[in-house]
């Protein structure tokens, strides 16, 4: 059993890696621009060394941020299917890629793909972090901010030095001139504040991952796990187990390994005693059935262009757009949409599909955000025929 690696030139040909790499670009131009002024490596060994570290830090950062791109998360199969056909009845299915999800997989609409043990889709990377280069992933956020703390180290003292009057004109001879210029001032303190909001930003992101690797559960996991935990259970489902949770040192080695490649094959995984390969999957089957059976079928009354901030439909509406990446679905007068999910302002569902829609068009798959006032009626039907339609 294999899976896809699938990162390319192309990747790159996207606006989150082109920001990320213009971000560590443009602080390690800076930061060995000053350090060449304010500690010249080739006058002191503590000079060469301290360059030699920083430099350390950018290549794992470059080398760790590539892998994770090249390698990607892993995609399972178009068509799969497990060996054996009744361990069909545990998994789900995948319109879009028509065929099976494996263990600890989800779809990601983004890369149009199931990914293995996804956990999110990043733009910075402009795939999925899984399976394969979750390791990766992790260690670019560590190494990230480590590097951006030795650049403030570097940068900071080099401006104090280059504003620094007195030193300017009563420095020794044989004292390095850090002179920055206006242009060259605009830039390093520009890198100064992308520094910051590296350490800030991809710190935390780090600090939540390393967390996710500890608890051995994906961000999607977690969700699964918390509504697991508070519905309603019958008597015979007993109390439920996460079946990944091996120990935070266990759980550590399933995702680093000195070959840098992941304990698990993405097909099957370590579980722990008294579950099997299909207790999350299982769990994963009742909540998607408790969804459909709290579906309710809405009539669109009012049109909706499918805009991000659509403020034609009342500020209020406008301003508050639900804080998800997930897409928004256009409407017109007449379109039914089974809705599964509902806010004050908004609702999430699928668009049925019209007599006039082929069901290979994908119009099943038309799903995501829609203003609740476009919604004028529910509809009072059967919907267990309009589920299984």
């Amino acid at each position: 059993m294999g899976y896809e690696v699938v990162g390319t030139w192309k990747q790159f040909v996207h606006w989150g890696p082109f920001i990320a790499l213009t971000i560590i670009f443009t602080i390690t131009w800076v930061a060995v621009r000053c350090h060449l002024m304010w500690w010249p490596p080739h006058l002191s060994l503590g000079g060469f060394f301290n360059i030699t570290v920083f430099l350390l830090w950018v290549t794992l950062t470059l080398y760790n941020y590539f892998a994770a791109c090249v390698k990607g998360p892993g995609f399972v199969p178009f068509n799969w299917r497990p060996k054996h056909s009744e361990d069909e009845n545990y998994l789900q299915y995948c319109e879009s890629c028509e065929g099976y999800k494996i263990p600890r997989s989800h779809h990601c609409r983004k890369c149009g793909r199931c990914v293995m043990k996804m956990d999110h889709h990043c733009p910075w990377i402009n795939t999925c972090c899984g399976h394969f280069n979750h390791a990766n992933f992790c260690w670019f956020l560590l190494f990230a901010p480590i590097g951006c703390v030795h650049a403030l180290f570097i940068i900071i003292p080099s401006i104090y030095k280059a504003l620094n009057f007195h030193y300017y004109y009563h420095r020794r001879p044989d004292e390095p001139l850090v002179y920055l210029g206006v242009f060259g001032f605009v830039i390093t303190m520009f890198a100064v504040g992308l520094a910051i909001g590296v350490i800030i930003a991809v710190g935390m992101l780090c600090y939540i991952q390393i967390r996710s690797v500890l608890k051995n559960e994906t961000g999607i996991e977690s969700w699964i796990i918390d509504k697991a935990l508070d519905r309603d259970r019958e008597e015979e489902e007993g109390e439920f187990v996460y079946p990944y949770n091996l120990g935070w040192k266990e759980n550590l080695r399933q995702v680093f390994t000195w070959s840098g490649r992941p304990k698990s094959n993405g097909y099957t995984w370590d579980v722990v005693e008294g579950c099997n390969q299909f207790t999350l999957t299982i769990e994963q089957l009742i909540q998607k059935r408790e969804k459909r059976e709290r579906t309710l079928e809405y009539v669109i009354r009012e049109k909706y262009s499918g805009r991000m901030f659509p403020i034609s439909k009342g500020l209020r509406i406008g301003c508050c757009v639900p804080c998800t990446d997930e897409p928004r679905i256009q409407v017109d007068v007449g379109d039914h949409v089974l809705v599964t999910r509902w806010k004050k302002r908004w609702l999430y569902g699928y668009k049925i599909p019209t007599d006039t829609d082929s069901k290979t068009t994908g119009a099943r798959h038309v799903r995501g955000w829609f203003p609740r006032r476009c919604a004028a009626e529910v509809i009072d039907s059967n919907m267990n025929d309009k589920k299984d339609a």
